[in-house]
């Protein structure tokens, strides 16, 4: 970089001064093709990159990469995949093989619940079965130690 700029201050010196002789020339001229090939290289370099960053399996990987470093979006992803299960579970176990429409309609009203309301407390949802699941492993821990005793 500092190569651009010592040869941007030479070519202005040189052509503030103006051209006298064909030595002059000469240097301007190879100052300017030294510039010229500088500046297509890091052109070149910019493009491939550009190029690269523009392919889209790298936009995706890039978008899975942000998505994955956002705690708060797993967590919404997540609370919202939990409501979505359990309001579809829901409705099937409420209408089962059953083909009433009213009982149809009642299990889509049903799943549409839960699924908002499960989405919307998934946090709280969430802690209550980590301690059950606490809660179960200490248990079997403390079976598996009296066992050995």
């Amino acid at each position: 970089m500092s190569g651009i700029i010592s040869s941007d201050a030479y070519l202005n010196k040189i052509i503030m001064q103006n051209i006298t002789s064909i030595a002059e020339l000469k240097d301007a001229i190879q100052v300017l093709e030294v510039e010229q090939g500088i500046k297509e290289q890091l052109f070149k370099e910019q493009l491939y990159l550009t190029y690269e960053s523009l392919k889209p399996i790298n936009i995706l990987k890039k978008t899975l990469k942000e998505i994955g470093s956002s705690p708060y979006l797993m967590d919404n992803i997540s609370g919202t995949a939990m409501g979505l299960a359990s309001g579809f579970l829901s409705k099937k176990i409420f209408v089962g093989a059953s083909g009433s429409i009213i009982r149809k309609l009642i299990g889509s009203i049903l799943q549409f619940g839960i699924t908002n309301v499960v989405a919307q407390n998934s946090s709280i949802i969430k802690s209550i079965g980590q301690a059950i699941f606490q809660y179960f492993l200490h248990k079997k821990e403390m079976n598996s130690y009296s066992r050995v005793r």
